[in-house]
């Protein structure tokens, strides 16, 4: 019982510590941007799209001006060759891939047919493996289904933690 109640006590710390803001990232946690990046975003300029630094000094577009703003599709397929690879995924916790695929086996169980598998690796469901209008109704005609899954899938997930019930 006394394994629990730590147990606990650490969950509920850790829970209130993300929510606090402490445990939020600094600019001094961010990586500084890579040469790539840089001619990316140089490039971009160089055709007529504003840039504005990060606190860490990594290059973006500025959001804030329209004018700008209307350049940057033309901008972007002139600077596609120079574009940084994308990032390479973060592979999820083997439990909580665990996890999602259970919701989803869960969710086509209860009349969701159409719900995808997470991807392999990150364990998110793939941009675009759902539409809007399934999304829509997921939460509508579904939402017992999805209740019940979540549901299933939360308890799963702190079972595999040692916090369940």
């Amino acid at each position: 019982m006394r394994k629990y109640a730590t147990a606990l006590f650490v969950a509920a710390s850790l829970a209130l510590t993300a929510c606090s803001g402490e445990g939020e990232p600094k600019a001094s946690d961010s990586p500084p941007p890579t040469k790539e990046e840089i001619v990316y975003y140089d490039c971009l300029k160089a055709n007529g799209v504003k840039i504005r630094h990060t606190d860490y000094g990594a290059p973006r577009v500025n959001k804030d001006d329209p004018p700008s703003l209307e350049k940057l599709p033309a901008a972007q397929a002139a600077c596609e060759d120079k574009a940084p690879p994308p990032p390479s995924p973060v592979p999820a916790d083997p439990k909580i891939l665990a996890a999602s695929r259970a919701e989803a086996r869960c969710l086509r169980a209860n009349g969701v047919s159409w719900y995808p598998d997470p991807d392999p690796t990150t364990g998110n469901t793939a941009v675009g493996a759902v539409t809007s209008e399934q999304a829509a109704e997921l939460r509508t005609k579904h939402m017992d289904a999805m209740t019940k899954c979540r549901a299933e899938r939360d308890a799963g997930a702190a079972d595999n933690v040692g916090l369940g019930r």
